[in-house]
């Protein structure tokens, strides 16, 4: 078993009494501004307690990803969450990628009827932790006007920094490692800003990938991980749904497929 999946057993199992760390995050929708072709820029607001973090959508070896429900909703035809730029943070061996102090998380949301409020409601679960992780579920119930505009700076912020789309060409290869897969990328980008890191998603919840090592020489940056199947068996790897982030303290690019 591994350890992320023996967290998320864990996470799962503790019982549903009040939440006692019910004061460690603080949330409120922010309601943005409406685009020209009716999509709604809105943002969820998380502010946590000092020392305190939530997680990014793949959260790494601890925690969980966050869950969004929004089927309570009116005039909403779907969500969109943007990621902002994560930190990655290494503790007792495990390594978590996360959000610390405030979190503005950008929700792009399409109504069924443009011009008309949507009523954004559901829950929203979360994990977070300091020296221990608890579950937080976040209930949403707000009404949002299609003429109304709010909080843009910082939604505008928090976009800002979300990793951009790799446009240059990214070279993958493959061989039999001990467990899985070695995977190998290779591309060209400026340097990101501090000690540069990567996240690996490989769109398949039972393939996890160990943690990346990242090298550069010049403008090229190198990712090494392996991919191994949580049952121990063999896969099939499928390239075009690896979804790599690679994070620096200034910038962060999306690279998603393989060829």
């Amino acid at each position: 078993m591994t350890k992320a999946l023996a967290l998320i057993l864990a996470f799962l199992a503790l019982p549903a009494l009040a939440n006692p760390y019910a004061d460690k995050v603080q949330t409120r929708i922010l309601h943005g501004w409406s685009e020209a072709d009716g999509t709604r820029m809105a943002a969820l607001e998380l502010t946590l307690a000092e020392g305190w973090h939530s997680y990014w959508r793949a959260p790494g070896d601890a925690g969980i990803p966050p869950s969004f429900d929004w089927q309570g909703s009116r005039n909403l035809e779907r969500a969109t969450p943007a990621w902002p730029r994560p930190t990655v943070y290494t503790q007792n061996g495990m390594r978590s990628i996360i959000y610390t102090e405030r979190l503005v998380l950008p929700l792009a949301l399409t109504p069924e009827t443009s011009g008309k409020p949507i009523r954004l409601k559901g829950r929203v679960d979360i994990g977070v932790c300091k020296d221990i992780c608890v579950p937080f579920a976040i209930a949403v119930d707000e009404t949002i006007a299609p003429d109304n505009s709010a909080d843009i700076q910082a939604i505008k912020a928090a976009l800002a920094t979300v990793p951009r789309r790799q446009p240059h060409e990214v070279s993958c290869e493959t061989a039999l490692g001990s467990r899985g897969v070695l995977l190998t990328v290779s591309t060209r980008l400026p340097h990101l800003g501090g000690a540069e890191d990567a996240a690996v998603e490989t769109g398949d919840p039972l393939v996890w990938a160990s943690d990346p090592e990242i090298s550069r020489k010049g403008q090229t940056v190198t990712l090494k991980t392996e991919l191994v199947h949580a049952l121990s068996g063999a896969f099939a790897l499928n390239r075009s749904a690896l979804r790599l982030t690679l994070i620096g303290t200034d910038n962060a690019v999306d690279i998603q497929g393989c060829d």
